[in-house]
């Protein structure tokens, strides 16, 4: 419906959960929504409502005859729920229900890009014209190449995706392999097949591609020039092992004298200073920490006994970083994400407790290439000779727990920490509920829940099951885990059974939540993305394009764009595939809306709104 159908407008700007109206001290970043919304021809009135209570449609009906609205826009993060009460206020005032626009912008950071964005949605629905079409800029000319930066399961996908068609891909991953999180895992929820037996075709398939070049140990530190040709730039940090030679025979690690903690096993094993991440790591060959390698620390002064023992001469300890140039027409970001740190939730105990477990060290006390064999054991304390002092260690032959238990939401749905459902952790929960129960068929294992968020295909039916195998769910959430005649006790609430409970345990595990990567704004500085107020990449319009950014010929896919599972990542990451072929088969490119004004937006809203009058 244009403007030509509808030229007195009332705009409400719906105010976020607990925040305040302009005039009482609330966002800076509203007030100027307002005033700008002010100035619209077509806006007769502004007003700001709450989210909670739902406005009353007798009292809105009397406004909207007052003021003799012939439109209305709902404008703010979640209009959509204060729909209902605006239609059915339209009707009995008399005027058209469908009027009711919605206006759906997150202010995230309160920055003025951010601003201007809300107020190019407010103009677009004031004037009837969808704001995807009013931002749309001229197209350009598309270079072949596509950048994928990250090589975790997104990234993987996306890039298969795109070589399969023929097309050429840059995959840059900043660890020493392929990957990413999900090769750290066992099973997958809700089908328990085999994480890696899913994964580590894809990542030699990536790894095998003659239309795919593969940057491990690399990072984008540069990016120039305009949506359809981009030039990159790449710093490749020295592996100074050369994947070419290396046969991964081992003997350069057996010798090598320094042992530090194992990222891929998340710090409950060791590995050398000399390493491979895992056996079906890709590239399969052994790399150098440079942060813990003797030889590199001390400049060549001491070690470099791996040099000595490689008979491939496979080594080259003086190796130095490179920056590299690539042109691409796409730049596909899948960067990730970064679990939550249990440690900062301090009444749960990790770290305090050695037998209080985060998702990710259970994932690799359970699988069979985990330090234990897939056997789950508590830890136990070992003199360690070379450092002379006590330490817990995960002993494949050490005492298994006779209860567990499992508590969600660590870090998520928390005003304290993540206010955000991380969507995968009930479920994960659950996964690790089967996982105890199979292995140690004796054990009891107890789940402390808030409410089951079970949202995907065969996920409530595994829900079912997992209640089936004698697994004790309980809703509550957790208060605190505690020490209680040398015995950890799990302290939370029952309730639908109204009461607290205390639950004695050998092993609690922590299902923490997903939040965005370390360097994510750095990134989006770079590329000129924004961020939602999470940190999160944000998209361009969350329904009509969830796979785009303000800035032509930039995507996002994986869960650095929000929380999700593994089916929804690799469908998101094959969509954004799909997108950039779209782009280099066409050869055209839409170009950057990042660097629309507000008033460039109106102005072209204007000129459709015309366009669609005469029609």
């Amino acid at each position: 419906m244009s403007v030509a159908a509808s030229q007195r407008v009332g705009v409400f700007l719906i105010l976020d959960d607990g925040e305040r109206p302009p005039a009482r001290g609330g966002p800076p970043g509203l007030d100027l929504i307002r005033s700008y919304s002010s100035q619209l021809p077509e806006v007769v009135r502004v007003s700001t409502l709450p989210a909670t209570p739902r406005p009353d449609p007798l009292a809105l009906a009397s406004a909207i005859r007052r003021d003799t609205l012939e439109a209305v826009v709902l404008a703010g993060a979640n209009p959509g729920a204060l729909k209902p009460a605006f239609t059915r206020a339209m009707d009995l005032a008399g005027a058209d229900p469908a009027r009711v626009r919605l206006a759906r912008f997150r202010r995230g950071d309160g920055s003025d890009r951010a601003t201007e964005a809300a107020q190019a949605a407010v103009a677009c629905a004031v004037l009837g014209v969808p704001y995807h079409l009013a931002t749309i800029r001229e197209t350009r000319a598309v270079h072949a190449g596509t950048l994928v930066i990250g090589g975790g399961v997104a990234g993987i996908q996306a890039a298969l995706e795109i070589a399969d068609a023929g097309q050429r891909v840059v995959l840059v991953e900043k660890t020493g392999t392929l990957g990413g999180h999900m090769a750290m895992f066992d099973k997958t929820f809700p089908t328990l097949d085999c994480a890696a037996c899913i994964l580590t075709p894809k990542m030699v398939a990536v790894g095998q591609h003659e239309m795919i070049e593969v940057m491990t140990l690399s990072e984008v530190i540069g990016v120039d020039g305009t949506p359809g040709n981009y030039r990159v730039e790449i710093r490749n940090r020295a592996r100074r092992v050369d994947p070419a030679a290396c046969v991964a025979c081992h003997a350069c690690m057996e010798v090598c004298p320094t042992i530090v903690p194992s990222e891929f096993d998340a710090g409950i094993a060791t590995r050398k200073a000399i390493f491979m991440p895992f056996p079906q790591a890709v590239p399969n060959a052994y790399l150098i920490d440079a942060a813990s390698c003797v030889y590199v620390q001390t400049e060549g002064q001491r070690c470099g006994a791996c040099v000595k023992k490689c008979a491939k001469q496979a080594i080259d300890l003086d190796a130095e970083d490179e920056v590299v140039l690539r042109d691409v027409g796409n730049i596909i970001v899948a960067t990730g994400y970064e679990p939550f740190p249990a440690e900062q939730v301090e009444r749960y105990g990790f770290r305090r407790y050695p037998n209080v477990l985060t998702a990710l060290e259970f994932e690799r006390l359970t699988n069979a290439s985990g330090p234990t064999g897939g056997r789950i054991v508590m830890k136990t304390k070992r003199f360690n000779k070379r450092r002379k002092v006590e330490e817990w260690v995960c002993d494949p032959e050490g005492p298994q727990p006779a209860s567990v238990a499992i508590i969600h939401c660590v870090g998520s749905r928390d005003r304290n920490h993540n206010p955000y459902c991380s969507r995968v952790c009930c479920m994960y929960s659950l996964k690790f509920a089967h996982l105890v129960r199979e292995k140690l068929p004796d054990a009891r294992c107890y789940e402390f829940y808030i409410d089951m968020r079970a949202f995907g295909k065969g996920y409530e039916e595994f829900f079912e099951r997992i209640k089936e195998e004698g697994v004790a769910v309980v809703r509550g959430r957790s208060a605190k885990v505690i020490e209680k005649d040398g015995r950890m006790v799990v302290r939370g609430e029952d309730i639908l059974g109204d009461r607290m409970l205390e639950y004695p345990v050998d092993m609690v595990l922590l299902s923490v939540g997903l939040q965005p990567s370390p360097g994510s704004a750095d990134l989006a500085a770079l590329l000129g993305i924004g961020r939602d107020e999470h940190g999160f990449f944000r998209e361009l319009e969350y329904n009509a394009d969830p796979t785009g950014t303000e800035r032509g010929g930039i995507f996002v896919a994986g869960v650095c764009q929000g929380p999700k599972d593994i089916p929804d990542t690799v469908a998101q990451a094959a969509a954004v595939a799909a997108r950039a072929l779209r782009s280099v088969v066409s050869g055209i490119e839409r170009d950057s809306s990042g660097g629309l004004t507000a008033a460039q937006v109106e102005s072209r809203a204007r000129e459709l709104a015309t366009q669609l009058a005469a029609l």
